[in-house]
């Protein structure tokens, strides 16, 4: 398959720039596998597509603010350090973007704070660096203490919200709450699972009152869900890993349902990650599973997903799920009908 294939035409001003201020507000689209077909409606319509015996599968992975804006060692310019995971024992060593990349090569210090300076101490394949922090203070803390914890905690007093280049403005005090689900607890993705940005308490109370359970899975996102994909043959892009968790009593419930009901792209590639190692059970590890066209889904039934960029696994998942042809229909349809797009943009619902 050619990745151009997977190509749509969408104006910026389709491009969702801001949250609505009530976040079941979002318009949704339905799209019926079976018949071919769509229709439009609301979200706040979402637990009336649920049915007894259903379990409704959502990522509670949490944001931390991963944008952190720091000055190089001997210069007065600021550089942005875009963290992507941690990569080292102890926590002290992540994963990172940064700009300006030409300028930020290996063993160059960046000062974020007086108490905190980090280096660079490596080169990824694709620009990526190794960012290994150091403190001035007790900020990472002593061998037998917990140096992520005490860095999570200080990127979330000095990072900004890793809002995703498409909307075009600087973070704002309100998206530390709005990028982020109303059920988020583990903290490590550096974008939000963007289906689940629509639900309320009552709209999960709702969903449960229709006689479906709700289970939670956590996959911290990273570059394994919204890097480009580089490969014009479908076939041959891989993707980064990311990782996941599932307890037991997650997947109890999981296993018991009629059907699973994915809330996101991050939810159908965790359960659909937990089913390649056999059936649903409490489980954590690694994935770098790429969906695309073709792909024998083993556990969803149902997926609930935001409108992602073209050329992208994200949209690659969407049609393997939908089917292709269905799927970019239903894409140009959101585009004439006026949906908004992208993080802080309407909803699809498969089913």
């Amino acid at each position: 398959m050619n990745l151009a294939a997977f190509d749509f035409h969408l104006p910026e001003e389709r491009i969702a720039q801001e949250p609505l201020a009530d976040r079941a507000a979002s318009r949704m689209l339905v799209v019926h596998r079976a018949q071919g077909r769509w229709e439009d409606r609301a979200f706040r319509d979402f637990p009336a597509y649920l049915r007894e015996g259903d379990c409704l599968v959502l990522n509670d992975s949490r944001v931390f603010p991963a944008r952190l804006y720091g000055t190089r060692a001997g210069h007065s310019g600021e550089v942005e350090v875009f963290l992507l995971r941690a990569c080292g024992a102890g926590g002290r060593e992540w994963t990172a973007l940064v700009r300006p990349g030409r300028k930020l090569g290996v063993g160059e210090r960046i000062r974020f704070t007086d108490g905190l300076e980090g280096e660079i101490t490596g080169r990824g394949e694709f620009g990526e660096r190794t960012i290994r922090f150091e403190s001035d203070g007790d900020l990472l803390g002593d061998p037998p203490g917990d140096p992520l914890g005490h860095l999570l905690d200080e990127f979330e007093k000095i990072g900004h919200v890793p809002l995703p280049p498409y909307i075009k403005r600087g973070d704002q005090a309100a998206d530390r709450e709005r990028y982020q689900t109303v059920f988020a607890r583990e903290r490590g993705s550096v974008a939000a699972p963007t289906a689940g940005l629509h639900f309320t308490t009552e709209i999960l109370d709702a969903c449960r009152a229709r006689g479906a359970d709700v289970a939670y899975a956590t996959l911290h996102v990273g570059l394994g869900t919204f890097q480009p994909l580089r490969e014009e043959q479908v076939e041959r892009a891989k993707l980064h890993s990311e990782s996941y968790r599932i307890t037991e009593d997650n997947a109890a419930r999981m296993r018991a349902a009629k059907r699973l009901v994915c809330a996101g792209t991050t939810s159908v590639r965790t359960v659909e990650s937990a089913m390649q190692r056999g059936e649903l059970r409490g489980q954590s590890g690694e994935t770098d599973i790429f969906i695309y066209p073709g792909f024998e889904f083993r556990g969803a039934g149902a997926m609930l997903t935001n409108f992602h960029l073209p050329r992208t696994s994200l949209l690659l998942l969407v049609c393997a799920f939908a089917g292709t042809d269905l799927a970019l229909a239903a894409y140009r349809h959101a585009v004439e009908a006026e949906y908004r797009f992208y993080s802080y943009g309407d909803c699809m619902l498969i089913v």
